[in-house]
């Protein structure tokens, strides 16, 4: 397992510096079908008054919370609520499909909580969610369902009654 993770880090790496490399990962990508529309709602209120959370796919989480799965091919379908208060000052990534060497140093290039907290000063934004949310990118498999049916429901429950009215998703 542990050849496999590093395996894996190595190939992320490599993908960041040789654009080509990348280039053929990403072409031999065969997305799954849509089941149907995908949803779209629009903003209750304006976003000068919005309430926003973060949701990211880029595997970040507080040191003592459990890792990301990273053994199972088919990802880890989880997620981890971080508390954006604390985050910055205590954080880890666990993800091997993608070079975080970057994030690691400002992880407001994963998860734009000093630029949201701007806005709010701004007030081109209303306020933001102290709880935000984590996952990680890879998905596949059984795993999907779990993530579409589960997890993910779960979190747009979690949202909701803390009144959240805009999610911000960023990629990892």
């Amino acid at each position: 397992m542990l050849f496999s993770r590093q395996k894996n880090q190595l190939l992320a790496r490599l993908a960041t510096r040789f654009p080509a490399l990348a280039k053929k990962f990403t072409d031999s990508y065969i997305p799954r079908a849509n089941s149907g529309d995908i949803p779209w709602v629009r903003p209750e209120v304006p976003l000068h008054q919005a309430k926003l959370a973060l949701v990211t796919t880029a595997g970040i989480h507080h040191p003592e919370q459990q890792p990301f799965d990273m053994n199972d091919p088919n990802g880890d379908p989880s997620y981890r609520a971080v508390d954006g208060n604390r985050l910055f000052a205590d954080f880890t990534i666990t993800h091997d499909y993608y070079d975080h060497s970057d994030a690691d140093k400002d992880p407001n290039i994963i998860l734009p909580l000093d630029r949201m907290r701007e806005m709010v000063e701004e007030k081109k934004l209303g306020s933001l969610a102290t709880i935000h949310y984590s996952f990680m990118g890879h998905i596949d498999g059984p795993h999907i369902d779990t993530l579409i049916h589960q997890t993910a429901v779960e979190v747009a429950r979690k949202l909701l009654e803390d009144k959240v009215d805009v999610v911000l998703l960023t990629p990892g």
